[in-house]
């Protein structure tokens, strides 16, 4: 039976519905549990499917006549408010595992302080989240989308053959990846020729990120986009397809570890003000821990720098099964 169903999807629209739906589900799914604040995990499979769900209905938005309340913005601002709490438990989790262990004791003992901090604003991201999702508009959201979903409907391209328009619909996402100006963060351009610095020291490392760590930071953004548009079209692809997908994904978490260490010091210095000196182990392991992410960062940046990697990547998208 399940043969049967995969075989009969082959439009745009069958595809777009397909996405809406499953993502919708997995969502859904996880909210009794995320109001309870039963488990990090529910809260984190809550705001990674809503985030799909955006991007499904985001990328697929040509094909589809959405109701308001189920477009983008709706969705994207409830993934924020949940976004905004898991990531005071990433921080708490990588405070207690990562650093904390490493540090002398009277390091862990001012720690408290720190947690203390993160308790309370969690409380209040908790509270945001609890709001919004009593809120009317996301109970709007979630009764357009049932509606949709019992009555889709349809732009006439919905109609036309999924291979057909694929290339289409994926290329302009991997080309603003591959043409983001975070990729040229630490290189220098000679003559039209790019070269990546690989003789940065951790000091001038740390100099760079000051000023373009948001940079680099929208590169992992549009890497994790790239990547879940793609992920929803991997059975109409082969292996170099997968490949990419992997290496998008890897790109999206070495540089996510560079940005979370670069966030915490700034939360830690934010907490601690003045007092941050009575920190100098957790300092100085965050800053290494940047080091060695960039390090791991510089094989992919060249890979993906070089013209025939480019070329290869369209080429596949071009070509699906």
């Amino acid at each position: 039976m399940k043969l049967a169903t995969e075989l009969s999807v082959k439009t745009l629209g069958d595809y777009a519905y397909q996405a809406i739906q499953k993502h919708f589900k997995k969502a859904s799914k996880w909210e009794k549990s995320v109001k309870k604040d039963e488990d990090p995990e529910a809260l984190h499979q809550m705001r990674v499917g809503m985030r799909r769900l955006r991007t499904a209905t985001s990328r697929f938005e040509i094909a589809l006549n959405l109701p308001k309340p189920a477009r983008d913005k709706n969705i994207g601002k409830i993934a924020r408010r949940l976004g905004s709490l898991r990531d005071l438990d990433v921080l708490k989790e990588a405070l207690e595992k990562l650093y904390q262990p490493h540090l002398p004791r009277k390091e862990q003992e001012s720690l408290q302080t720190a947690f203390d901090a993160l308790a309370k604003q969690r409380k209040d991201a908790f509270s945001n989240v609890q709001t919004t999702l009593k809120d009317e508009s996301y109970k709007s959201l979630k009764q357009a989308l049932e509606e949709w979903l019992d009555k889709p409907s349809y732009q006439p391209v919905a109609s036309l053959p999924i291979q057909q328009v694929l290339p289409d619909l994926l290329l302009p996402e991997v080309s603003r990846f591959l043409l983001h100006p975070g990729w040229l963060v630490g290189t220098r351009v000679v003559d039209s020729e790019v070269t990546v610095n690989t003789n940065w020291k951790a000091e001038k490392l740390e100099q760079q990120l000051t000023t373009q760590g948001d940079t680099i930071h929208d590169l992992r953004k549009q890497a994790k986009r790239v990547r879940y548009q793609m992920e929803l079209f991997t059975d109409l692809y082969g292996e170099s397809y997968a490949a990419y997908i992997a290496e998008v994904k890897s790109i999206q978490e070495i540089l996510g570890t560079l940005q979370d260490s670069a966030v915490m010091s700034e939360w830690l210095v934010d907490v601690f003000k003045s007092e941050i000196h009575t920190l100098p182990t957790l300092t100085a392991l965050l800053a290494e821990n940047r080091y060695k992410s960039w390090q791991q960062w510089q094989p992919l940046q060249e890979r993906y720098l070089k013209a025939e990697n480019k070329h290869s990547f369209h080429l596949t998208i071009l070509h699906p099964l």
